[in-house]
């Protein structure tokens, strides 16, 4: 017997008005908002008329010169996204420009929420820092803990377009801002360009549970569309599945919008983990085409192995040896872009051709 075809067999996601409103009003409980209530109204039935004709981008533009079709209506929100990662290829390309770094704070702990305290990645982000801007580079912090503690800091989850076929991801994510679903202030598109820019990338967090944290490990699955991800929605008209199925079956290049760029990583635990979860994001920026600035410049270690958690800052700053290998790992890291771009230190791969991009 066949088996079912079970990709018909997705329940409907369309949401009775009631439910819609429901869920809508859920974000005016304040009092404040009682005396709204006609505001609210209006508001309330403009919003479901958005998503009930399913707006995810209201406002469009022909695509123009450059476009595989010219003529198609693209979402201003991408096109100004794109823009900005131009700039910021630009900027990565001028040679006559300081060096750029970005660090990344992983953990989504801060003293500005429910801790109640600075997460001891952050101490260490502050460790790195001074230590490239004593090498003359500029740097850039990527603050990851932001997610939990600032209004309207999001970052969607990817909707793993690429399974369906690698030219539907687009480069950058297409797939935010979705004003019909109020999927809304996507972080994203600010945080390509920090990539673009960069010359080396240090990140910096903790282990929670074996694996990434969460703000790292969504920023980590939107980047898939760095990594051959479709520079041309209107190759595709959107997100037509047939239409880039057709241009992957026809010979996709796998564009490596990140490659070359050097990196290195700091990773701390309090029992397990840590190797584990360095060697992870190490073979995924690996995988990306970046390159690793070398044994020194990825780091590891116990902050307080298996003690209180209530004295873990203690034990950090106790820690002085720890404390050594985080600078060791931004020099390292420093002194490969400062040779790279100086043309003293080669990609091994460079000029081969890979067989089997994906």
């Amino acid at each position: 017997m066949a088996a079912p075809d079970v990709r018909k067999e997705m329940p409907p996601v369309k949401l009775p008005r009631e439910e819609f409103e429901r869920r809508y009003r859920g974000r005016f409980v304040d009092p404040v908002f009682q005396p709204l209530q006609r505001e609210l109204d209006a508001v309330v039935a403009a919003a479901w008329d958005a998503y009930s004709h399913s707006r995810k981008a209201p406002l469009t533009r022909k695509a123009g010169a450059g476009f595989a079709d010219p003529e198609y209506e693209i979402a201003v929100d991408w096109l100004a996204a794109r823009e900005a990662i131009l700039e910021a290829q630009r900027r990565h390309d001028d040679a006559a420009a300081q060096p750029r770094m970005l660090i990344i704070n992983g953990s989504a702990r801060s003293e500005h929420t429910c801790p109640g305290e600075t997460s001891k990645t952050w101490r260490l982000v502050k460790l790195a820092e001074p230590v490239l801007v004593e090498m003359g580079c500029a740097v850039d912090i990527l603050d990851l803990s932001r997610l939990t503690s600032e209004y309207g800091r999001q970052i969607h989850p990817c909707k793993s377009c690429v399974a369906t076929a690698m030219p539907l991801c687009h480069w950058p994510c297409s797939c935010y801002p979705n004003y019909s679903l109020g999927q809304t202030d996507d972080w994203m598109n600010e945080i390509y360009p920090l990539w673009v820019a960069a010359h080396g990338i240090l990140i910096v967090a903790p282990v929670n549970w074996y694996h990434a944290p969460t703000p790292l490990k969504a920023m980590m699955d939107r980047l898939v569309c760095a990594d051959g991800g479709n520079p041309d929605p209107t190759s595709t008209h959107g997100k037509h599945a047939d239409q880039a199925k057709a241009l992957e079956l026809k010979g996709w290049p796998y564009p490596r919008h990140l490659a070359g760029r050097h990196f290195g990583l700091v990773i701390h635990g309090d029992s397990g983990g840590a190797e584990t979860l360095r060697r992870s994001l190490s073979d995924w920026l690996t995988d990306m085409a970046l390159i690793s600035a070398g044994r020194t410049a990825e780091a590891e270690g116990y902050v307080g192995y298996m003690e209180p958690y209530a004295t873990s800052h203690q034990a950090l700053d106790e820690d002085h040896e720890f404390h050594d290998e985080v600078r060791n790992a931004a020099r390292a890291l420093g002194n490969a872009v400062k040779l790279a771009r100086a043309g003293k230190l080669e990609n091994p791969a460079k000029g081969l051709v890979e067989p089997d991009p994906k």
